[in-house]
């Protein structure tokens, strides 16, 4: 799978569906470079890229024109195991981004093992496009490469839920949130997967109007799409049968992980009873409150473990445990293994 700038597709069936152009679509070309990096989410990727596939054919013009960079220009494996082709290499896209021909973002795609994909090359790319002004987006856990620069600093952004804890307790300066998407006028952080479909969503309707992202959205066979204050975690819960009274109360359950709330405290906060949020909880998961209360700090706690060197009593106080000994002693009980022979 290859992306260069490319041409126009012209599809008829999705033109169809938009009619005309809004005023002042003739535009030049919204151009994106995006950085592939070994073990890249493939879903991730294409739920980003197929939209603006759709969008030229929408619009009957090349309307968003991109391109895959890899590190060294060769083909980059992504966690499926299937190979993208990359059109260019980091350097040249540093290269790129001095001269009149920069595109308009730059996109970075990471996987799983994020954490030590790192390099000098990337990181002159990130600090180019800071001083040309040129919008950066990280896609699903490629936030935390965009931490590890420096460019969140005391900023609101997101990341997959499956690392936020990893980077919430690694980079303490920033701004964690379970949002789908953040942006600024510099700089985007995205959830990835299905949430880049709903943040190149926004890009289209902000480059070619409501009518035509509309139009693409039908082609998906999408009825819709989230916008950016819509959370990751539990904006889903309804869908999986839970019902919006005991997706509230893991809402502040996953609020106050670190210090850990009565449920009394839980009652109130939600206006019910007690009883009634056992009962709640009884039904939908066959579990009491604070036992699900407990799992849910502990599986926060396995994720800390395996994805980050935080010590374990720091591990232990980040998820509300008094100490590290009964935090290994909860931790044994559920799992079967102590923390420290589960990071090994």
């Amino acid at each position: 799978m290859n992306a260069p700038f490319l041409a126009v597709d012209r599809a008829r069936d999705v033109r169809r569906d938009f009619g005309r152009l809004p005023k002042g679509a003739d535009v030049e070309a919204y151009r994106v470079v995006i950085l592939a990096l070994p073990g890249f989410s493939q879903l991730t990727l294409s739920s980003f890229v197929d939209p603006l596939r759709l969008a030229n054919s929408v619009s009957s013009r090349a309307s968003f024109e991109w391109a895959i960079a890899s590190l060294d220009g060769n083909p980059v494996e992504c966690a499926s195991g299937l190979w993208l082709s990359a059109s260019t290499d980091f350097a040249r896209t540093g290269q790129s981004l001095q001269t009149g021909k920069r595109p308009n973002m730059v996109i970075v795609c990471a996987g799983d093992r994020v954490e030590k994909q790192s390099s000098a090359s990337l990181l002159r790319i990130l600090r180019l496009c800071g001083r040309h002004g040129v919008p950066i987006a990280a896609l699903g856990t490629a936030t935390w490469l965009l931490a590890e620069s420096g460019l969140l600093d005391d900023t609101a952004c997101t990341i997959h839920w499956d690392k936020r804890a990893a980077l919430s307790e690694t980079f303490r300066r920033l701004q964690v949130t379970d949002r789908l998407f953040v942006r600024n006028a510099r700089v985007a952080t995205c959830a990835g997967e299905f949430a880049s479909f709903d943040f190149v969503m926004e890009l289209i309707g902000e480059h070619l109007g409501e009518e035509a992202a509309l139009a693409v959205c039908r082609h998906t066979i999408a009825s819709h799409w989230r916008s950016a204050s819509d959370r990751q975690w539990t904006s889903s819960t309804d869908a999986t049968g839970i019902g919006k009274a005991l997706a509230e109360v893991i809402c502040i359950m996953e609020e106050y992980v670190e210090n850990p709330l009565p449920l009394r405290d839980i009652a109130r906060r939600v206006g019910r009873s007690q009883r009634q949020i056992e009962r709640l909880f009884k039904h939908s998961v066959s579990s009491s409150p604070m036992r699900y209360y407990l799992h849910m700090r502990l599986a926060r706690a396995k994720r800390l473990v395996e994805q980050t060197e935080l010590p374990m009593v720091e591990i232990a106080i980040a998820c509300g445990f008094v100490s590290a000994s009964h935090f290994s002693k909860c931790f044994r009980t559920v799992f079967d293994i102590n923390p420290s022979a589960c990071r090994n």
